[in-house]
């Protein structure tokens, strides 16, 4: 009903440049179809710094000329599955290993200094030896990841883990050993611990604004990118981007407020620019493999959720604005309320009312938000292709049927299992 009394006030609009009655309206844009009249209104956000500008333009590049290639070859890349590592891919880990290499002669350096040196020698080692373990590879801990967010293991939640396993299991890889709840309109799938043992990150600011298809769609994707193996995701590459940029911010240049910053940005104006050239090539090496794994876990997406779903994900990406605003104006609401069981109502309520206003967003705004899309070249990431070009592969490619289906009975079971976190998110994020 909203959505059509929307197009109607938007229909008493004619577009002033061609005349066409406008689309949207009322709580969205209103905007021409014919012409492309406001299709963006919004100026575009642009990424801070020179490294993070580079790796979008170079992600804009790579994300349309892989599209243009799996296009072409009917929405598979064979010339690049899992047949063997690249050479950029080798070239990537060597680099990778070099960055270590430093960090290791800072940490031999440094012990070689208090152990075998006179007067000041030993107390100048301590400096090479903080920076070598400031630089250490980071392996993050599972413990401290749950200290202030809910956690879900098999024994808590065997519906979901069965199905956690037959979403893995049908994209070609494993399972995970705990799934991580927030509030956040994301998911991923991330190790940690010396062990290595994977976590699922579910957003429920993205995770209840998904039907049922398309929860088993997203899964899949982030499922994917361990059944095809991302250069990114290496050990060796993701500590050394991490190592990179903490010098990058170690050396950052600071603002000229005396002669000493002046002297100081100058000293350290050639590492600057020579750990920028390491990331920019390391960037260079791993985007195009990066990008080419996001299209490929799409794929898998497909492949386990079905077409329709994986594409109906890529939408919710693009309108992840809504869905952020949708959860601020509940925040916003929840300070103004005084009375106790208001409150309480206010947290069972929530995550219905943002899937309700997930599912109410109208088609016309989604074809918008792909308009803007190629406009800004949107992506979710600089790992990311454009959203606009994933949707299109999925959308005009082969049609899959799901491997995988969430029937009504069993989705509910895998609800019933979220409900006690679901309302400990609701209560944090309510609190502001």
């Amino acid at each position: 009903m909203t959505e059509a009394i929307d197009e109607r006030r938007a229909a008493d609009t004619a577009c002033p440049d061609c005349g066409t009655a406008l689309t949207g309206g009322g709580a969205y844009v209103a905007w021409c179809a014919g012409c492309g009249w406001n299709t963006d209104p919004g100026a575009a956000e642009e990424p801070t710094g020179r490294i993070e500008q580079a790796r979008r333009r170079l992600a804009r590049r790579y994300g349309e000329q892989l599209f243009a290639d799996l296009t072409a070859a009917g929405g598979r890349d064979g010339a690049t599955g899992r047949t063997g590592r690249s050479g950029s891919a080798l070239l990537a880990t060597g680099l990778a290993l070099a960055v270590h290499g430093i960090t290791l002669a800072l940490l031999a350096g440094g012990i070689a200094m208090i152990v075998a040196g006179e007067g000041l020698v030993p107390f100048l080692g301590a400096v090479p030896l903080v920076v070598a373990l400031v630089l250490r590879p980071r392996f993050g801990s599972l413990r401290k990841e749950t200290a202030d967010r809910p956690v879900l293991r098999r024994p808590d939640a065997p519906e979901l883990f069965a199905l956690l396993d037959e979403v893995a299991g049908a994209v070609g890889t494993t399972g995970v050993a705990a799934v991580v709840v927030d509030a956040d309109v994301n998911a991923s799938v991330h190790t940690c611990g010396v062990r290595q043992r994977r976590v699922l990150t579910v957003g429920l600011g993205l995770w209840e604004a998904l039907a049922p298809q398309e929860r088993i769609a997203l899964l899949g994707h982030e499922f994917g990118h361990y059944a095809h193996h991302d250069t990114r995701h290496l050990l060796l590459v993701s500590h050394a981007f991490r190592s990179l940029d903490t010098w990058a911010y170690a050396l950052a240049p600071q603002p000229s407020a005396s002669l000493l910053d002046d002297l100081v940005n100058l000293s350290t104006a050639l590492p600057r620019l020579a750990v920028e050239g390491v990331t920019t090539l390391l960037d260079h090496l791993t985007l195009r493999g990066s990008q080419r794994s996001e299209y490929l876990a799409d794929e898998a997406a497909a492949r386990v959720g079905g077409s329709k779903a994986a594409a109906g994900v890529t939408d919710r990406l693009l309108c992840a604005e809504i869905l952020v605003g949708s959860l601020r104006r509940e925040t916003i609401a929840a300070r103004t309320r005084r009375n106790g069981s208001r409150h309480e109502d206010a947290v069972e309520g929530l995550w219905r009312r943002h899937a309700e206003r997930a599912a109410a967003v109208p088609a016309s705004e989604y074809e918008r938000l792909r308009r803007v899309g190629e406009l800004r070249g949107h992506s979710v990431d600089s790992t990311h292709p454009p959203t606009h070009l994933r949707h299109r592969l999925l959308s005009g490619g082969e049609e899959h049927a799901p491997r995988v289906e969430l029937d009504a009975e069993r989705a509910a079971r895998v609800d019933a299992e979220f409900d006690e976190v679901r309302r400990l998110v609701a209560r944090e994020l309510l609190r502001g």
